[in-house]
């Protein structure tokens, strides 16, 4: 096995790991190889352009409509044109006399309101048409517009959130609790813009709480809205130092991000889950992937190593743990980190790019991370998008999502194996087998060579464990065919040879019982020894 291959079966350029429009910051798989900023660029375009189809759509069908209420109005116009005058007089003359009479014999307040109740059902008539197409463009307004950029709730929506039912207080946790209360403490340091940035955190916390029935992705988007709309705010209205800034939005994200996590996490109107479940089959499946197909300049048998390898495979566990982006994001550049000190405790020397990946994707087949993509998804669409464009937080998670990729997308090729042994690995039928030490380059480090010395010994041991077990099993039938053998040939005996039990006997009399003169008998001869001698 050629590990320089193996190498470039999993290699990635770091240029691949940027914006494809060449801006310079980080791309990410979920953006279609867009950062943030130039995503959202790209899906303000799509999202305008269809929003002005959509209002002209909306235009053509309220046109439509009018000019088919105009068609059905001179139609009955026509029609009533076609009445003969005498008949049109007669029937005016009736209706006058009748409302005459009536004026005599009925109140006039009841024939006031009467006549409004009519001239509103002509109203109504006649703004029902009007309002089908001004409903179309409302509705559009309101879909497409940001949810902060909408007119404030009403009092009684107002009332009716600050009001949640006891399921709901039962399920404030903790944690809410306490960064809330830390949110308030901070923004005390902050005075005037403080305020403001509360006022705009509960108004848009709101929003979103009566904005539920809107996409996950429309969701994200009024967050990262948000986030630049606040930013901006801090930046241009009140003169906030850019570390301000940083802070700030860091709090800020923790705050709502807090509250908005059980609605926004893995929602159920996504496939979110359903990539959990097929990424997590697909790690197990690949469970004899070893180091040395990776390339993983690391050496276990090292403890400070093994102890780094096993901390980076607790980080990226710990991961789901955390309700913030900012976090899940630390638990990344924690795990990261650990595997940088683990290839440069091994090598001797700081470690590239080139060894980071390889051992990135170890730690994730061996460590399996709980709902990995759905934290993913939740870092892409909630996370503040300065982190994830620029800084060590956004290259490692760049990294991250390369390896998931890397991992989803592994095959026979990437791994410089035959298909035919890539099935058989897959299938379970086989496992790796130990290399020639004559196929290693003199440039492999030791533990790559003890590797597949142990994996030999596996593999040995692996044999003499099933050839124990085919023996025992062998054993195991013998003695039961000897048991069920002797016990046919004792059955077989007793069925020949019955058992025939006799009376018990009378005892016999002693010899000399009928002799009375037994106490005169001379008593026994007792040897004796003479000179060493018995004489009898």
């Amino acid at each position: 096995m050629n590990l320089k291959s193996e190498r470039r079966g999993i290699h990635v350029d770091q240029s691949e790991l940027l914006c494809k429009k060449g801006c310079g910051y980080y791309g990410n798989p979920a953006w279609q190889g867009f950062c943030s900023k130039c995503w959202r660029e790209e899906y303000h375009k799509a999202r305008q352009k269809q929003i002005q189809e959509d209002w002209e759509l909306a235009e053509r069908l309220q046109r439509e409509e009018e000019e088919a209420y105009a068609s059905s109005q001179s139609t009955q116009g026509a029609q009533s044109l076609t009445f003969s005058k005498f008949e049109e007089k007669k029937t005016n003359e009736k209706t006058r006399k009748v409302t005459t009479v009536k004026k005599f014999f009925t109140a006039s307040s009841r024939t006031g309101a009467k006549k409004v109740a009519q001239e509103n059902i002509v109203k109504q008539g006649q703004l029902g048409r009007e309002r089908n197409a001004d409903n179309i463009l409302r509705d559009l307004k309101e879909i497409f517009t940001p949810s902060w950029e909408l007119a404030s709730p009403t009092e009684a929506e107002i009332q009716e959130a600050k009001a949640p039912s006891p399921s709901i207080n039962r399920q404030a946790s903790i944690e809410t609790d306490r960064v809330s209360k830390e949110f308030i403490e901070f923004l005390k340091t902050y005075h005037k813009p403080g305020q403001d940035i509360y006022k705009q955190c509960k108004l848009f916390l709101d929003t979103m709480n009566h904005k539920r029935d809107l996409s996950i992705e429309e969701q994200s988007e009024c967050a990262q809205d948000f986030y630049q709309n606040v930013a901006e705010k801090l930046q241009t209205r009140w003169k906030v130092s850019p570390e301000k800034v940083e802070k700030a939005m860091d709090q800020i994200e923790k705050y709502i991000m807090t509250r908005q996590y059980k609605y926004v996490f893995c929602p159920e109107t996504t496939d979110d889950e359903k990539k959990d479940l097929a990424v997590q089959k697909r790690i197990r499946a690949l469970h004899w992937v070893t180091p040395q197909m990776l390339c993983v300049p690391v050496n276990e048998e090292i403890p400070e190593v093994s102890d780094m390898v096993v901390k980076a495979i607790t980080d990226i566990i710990e991961m789901d743990s955390k309700r913030v982006p900012r976090d899940k994001l630390a638990c990344i550049t924690k795990c990261s980190k650990h595997i940088f000190n683990a290839i440069k405790i091994t090598k001797n020397e700081p470690a590239s790019a080139d060894d980071f990946l390889p051992t990135l994707i170890y730690i994730v087949l061996k460590g399996n991370p709980p709902r990995l993509q759905s934290n993913i998804q939740y870092i892409t669409r909630f996370c503040n998008p300065s982190r994830l464009m620029t800084g060590e937080d956004g290259y490692y998670f760049t990294n991250l999502c390369c390896a998931v990729a890397f991992i989803e997308k592994l095959d026979a090729q990437s791994l410089n194996l035959s298909q035919e042994d890539f099935d058989r690995f897959m299938t379970g039928q086989t496992s790796p087998k130990k290399q020639e030490s004559d196929s290693f380059s003199p440039d492999v480090c030791l533990g790559v060579k003890q590797m597949y010395k142990n994996l030999d010994l596996l593999s040995q041991l692996n044999e003499r464990q099933e050839r124990i077990v085919n023996e025992a099993k062998k054993l195991e039938k013998d003695l039961i065919d000897w048991t069920d053998g002797i016990t046919k040939e004792v059955q077989d005996i007793v069925e020949k040879y019955p058992l025939d039990i006799k009376p018990k006997n009378q005892a016999l009399a002693a010899i000399d019982s009928e002799n009375v003169e037994n106490d005169k008998l001379p008593p026994p001869l007792q040897p004796q020894v003479y000179a060493g001698t018995p004489v009898v």
